[in-house]
C-alpha cells in the first residue's frame, strides 16, 4: 500500500504530449522534479500550489524533449540534477550540478528512497525510476508501447533486456510513462506484460523484427 505522505504529481506538458512528474515526502514538504522540460515555471507553481518545494531534478534521459528545462530549473532552484553517467555529457546548462547514478544507485526524498534501473534501449543511459511501487518509466515502456530504437545511441537488443528486467517487477507496479501516447495515462506492469504488444513478441529476434523501424 502506497504511504499517504507519499506525494506525486503527474503534469503533461509542451507540444509532445510529455508526462513531468513532482515526487516527494509530503510530512516534509519536498520533492524532485522527473524529466524537467518545456515549462519550468509551470513546473515549480505545480509543487508550490501543493505546499512543496523543489529541491532536486531527475531525468529518465537526455533527449531534448525529456530536459529542456533542467538549465532553467537549476538556475531557479539552486538543485542537483541526477542523471545516469552515459547521459550527463549531453546534459548542457546545468553547470556542475549534475549527480551521476547507476543501476541500484538509492536516491533519497525525504523519508522515501527511489531505486535507480538501468534500462538502456531507447538511449544508452536510459534509467527508470521506482519508488512506492510505482515507476516512472520515460521512453523505456509507454501504456501499450516502448520507446524507439533507430535513433542515434538506441539499441533493440538491450530494449527487449531492459523490458524482460522491468517484466520481473511486482506486476502491480504502476507504469507512469515519459509520454501520453496511450489509451490511458497510468499502467501496470501486469497490464503491460498482458496487453502490450511488445511484451507479447516470444523472443529477442521477433522483437528485433517489429521494433526496429518503430
Amino acid at each position: 500500500m502506497m504511504d499517504r505522505n507519499f506525494y506525486l504529481k503527474q503534469l503533461e506538458i509542451g507540444p509532445m504530449e510529455n508526462y513531468v512528474y513532482l515526487i516527494g515526502d509530503k510530512r516534509r514538504h519536498e520533492c524532485l522534479v522527473v524529466d524537467a522540460a518545456w515549462d519550468v515555471r509551470a513546473i515549480l507553481q505545480a509543487a508550490e500550489s501543493d505546499g512543496m518545494k523543489v529541491i532536486g531534478g531527475l531525468l529518465t534521459h537526455t533527449h531534448d524533449d525529456h530536459c529542456n528545462a533542467a538549465g532553467n530549473l537549476v538556475a531557479e532552484t539552486g538543485c542537483k540534477i541526477y542523471v545516469h553517467p552515459k547521459e550527463a555529457g549531453f546534459l548542457k546548462g546545468v553547470g556542475n550540478r549534475i549527480e551521476k547514478v547507476n543501476d541500484g544507485s538509492i536516491i533519497p526524498i525525504g523519508d522515501f528512497k527511489i531505486r535507480v534501473l538501468h534500462t538502456p534501449g531507447h538511449t544508452p543511459g536510459a534509467v527508470c525510476f521506482l519508488i512506492e511501487g510505482c515507476l516512472l518509466t520515460g521512453d523505456t515502456l509507454f501504456v501499450g508501447a516502448c520507446g524507439r530504437c533507430d535513433l542515434e545511441g538506441g539499441d533493440a537488443h538491450q530494449m527487449y533486456a531492459s523490458l524482460q528486467k522491468l517484466a520481473k517487477l511486482d506486476e502491480d507496479t504502476i507504469v507512469l510513462p515519459g509520454h501520453d501516447y496511450g489509451a490511458t495515462a497510468t499502467s501496470t506492469i501486469g497490464h503491460e506484460k498482458r496487453t502490450n504488444p511488445y511484451y507479447q513478441c516470444g523472443s529477442l529476434s521477433e522483437f528485433i523484427e517489429n521494433r526496429m523501424g518503430g
